[in-house]
């Protein structure tokens, strides 16, 4: 009868032991992050003149990465009216950041070649107009970002999804689009412009005594 009596009394031991590591390890979760004293949003407070807890925002203050003084470049415009010429330095790592822009956010619609016969129009959406239009090529580039930021007709805007130094590279690379169908070819280097206006070679004509001939040395 000894032993189970030494059992029970080493469970009672063990189980009392446990019950007070449980109690020291709950001790030490602190919770004074959750529950140390703020003000919560929209909540009522008797410590401001106002009674609210949220404070308004200190006059000309600006969130971080929303500071737009630079009118051309945020929003396509000077003094009201569309910007003529591009904002930015243009160059190959420009247009090529525009093209592959354009690639994945434009062509569904406009097409590679910004003619409007994209994949979602030759399956029946509403096709847009053709980069190559007169009316469109003569609009000044701050006209081609204010719709991107904006949207035009049944094209939603991108603002959210194409920050504003993308939207004026794929403005760029629709320039180089619209350029390489309408060049004006005195605008080209002379080194350029020499093969262009140079007549094409023509084959020479094998006559009925070439062939004669040819077929006698055979």
């Amino acid at each position: 009868m000894v032993r189970p009596i030494q059992n029970i009394a080493r469970r009672r031991v063990w189980t009392r032991g446990m019950l007070l590591a449980l109690l020291l390890a709950a001790g030490g979760c602190r919770q004074d992050m959750r529950d140390q004293p703020k003000l919560k949003p929209l909540a009522a407070n008797r410590f401001f003149a106002d009674g609210a807890a949220s404070r308004p925002l200190v006059e000309h203050s600006v969130a971080r990465g929303h500071l737009t003084l630079d009118t051309p470049w945020f929003t396509g415009k000077e003094n009201g009216q569309f910007v003529t010429n591009l904002p930015v330095a243009v160059d190959m790592a420009l247009l090529q950041r525009g093209q592959e822009r354009f690639g994945i956010y434009c062509t569904p619609c406009h097409g590679r070649a910004g003619t409007g016969e994209g994949m979602v129009v030759q399956r029946g959406y509403f096709p847009p107009r053709s980069y190559h239009d007169a009316q469109l090529r003569g609009q000044p580039v701050g006209y081609y970002f204010d719709v991107i930021t904006r949207g035009f007709g049944n094209m939603p805007d991108y603002a959210a999804q194409v920050p504003v130094e993308d939207r004026w590279a794929i403005v760029a690379y629709i320039r180089t689009l619209q350029l390489s169908q309408y060049a004006d070819i005195a605008a080209l280097p002379e080194e350029d412009r020499a093969p262009l206006l140079a007549p094409p070679a023509v084959a020479p004509v094998e006559t009925t005594a070439d062939a004669s001939n040819h077929g006698h040395h055979e």
